[in-house]
């Protein structure tokens, strides 16, 4: 008899490190257990071919991964679709230390996990350029945070700046009578977006990254926290929770394909810029100076220059 559960961890544990997902683990697991694969498949009542014991095998590790992943605490998997499977003797802490290429200290028995190439933070701003351009028409301005004149120690600075800021004109798709009507109304042109990037999110980072957002991003019409890699259906729990209360949404960004990028959680608008948290931020970094230019430019001309902006 298959004992599923034990098959799965079984093959997570030989390919250690290396992320699978559910199709590639039941094709394993009916390699290496073939004669019990056959057995379940002769006492199905509905299984007739070998695809669709395939397919009965995903469905069964995909339910009973909660179950796998309390009773193994090395089993991790990634919110990716299709969702990815792996085992780790890192502990989460250790999974974001190494993704971010921060040097921390561990014991000589805890092996670190082998990530495949990562792109470092600064490699998705384009990235996400390209995903905010292609889906929302907007264009987005790195901030560094290092061009502040007020330097606030090691990383001070990362809970006041956001790493894009993105403008979005209200008025692209406008006539000319309509804009100048809405010019001599004062009528609101457009909208500001602010996000904050990381590499991994997971339980051990989630709350921290997030605050991070609410604390730099939400001056903006929009905030949004955004990962190239999400881990453990917690995480995403959580941020639904935290989400129902600040308000800053999730995007999930692909770095492979950017087009492929979605919004997992959409934010909350807020109607109004805080403007005086911007004056506070464009008097000190010169890349924020930048957007806010750019922004009363458009308001005196009407002409949102994309090549202006750049991630």
């Amino acid at each position: 008899m298959l004992k599923l559960n034990s098959a799965v961890v079984e093959c997570l544990k030989a390919h250690a490190d290396h992320r699978l997902t559910a199709r590639e683990v039941a094709q394993w697991i009916r390699e290496r257990y073939s004669e019990e694969c056959l057995h379940k498949l002769e006492r199905s009542r509905t299984l007739t071919t070998e695809a669709e014991l395939i397919q009965q095998l995903v469905a069964e590790i995909g339910a009973n991964r909660p179950q796998i992943e309390k009773k193994n605490p090395q089993v991790r998997t990634t919110e990716d679709r299709p969702r990815l499977y792996y085992w780790t003797n890192a502990s989460e802490e250790a999974e974001v230390a190494a993704t971010e290429g921060v040097a921390r200290s561990a014991p000589q028995t805890t092996t670190l996990p082998v990530i495949e190439t990562p792109p470092r933070e600064i490699g998705l701003y384009p990235k996400l350029a390209q995903y905010l351009s292609a889906e929302f028409g907007i264009h987005a301005q790195r901030i560094d945070e290092k061009r502040s004149a007020n330097r606030r120690g090691p990383q001070g600075n990362r809970w006041l700046y956001p790493d894009v800021v993105a403008f979005e004109d209200l008025t692209r798709d406008w006539i000319t009578e309509v804009r100048n009507c809405v010019s001599q109304a004062g009528a609101r042109k457009a909208r500001i977006w602010s996000f904050e990037v990381k590499l991994l999110l997971n339980r051990s980072n989630v709350r921290e990254a997030y605050f991070q957002t609410v604390s730099n991003s939400s001056w903006a019409n929009f905030a949004y926290l955004v990962a190239s890699e999400i881990e453990a259906t917690d995480t995403i729990k959580e941020l639904r929770m935290l989400a129902a209360l600040h308000g800053v949404g999730l995007i999930k960004l692909d770095a492979e394909n950017a087009a492929e990028s979605q919004v997992l959680i959409p934010a909350r608008e807020r109607q109004e810029i805080d403007w005086a948290n911007c004056n506070r931020l464009a008097s000190e970094n010169a890349d924020f100076q930048k957007v806010i230019n750019l922004v009363w430019q458009f308001h005196l001309t009407g002409d949102a220059r994309p090549a202006d902006w750049r991630a």
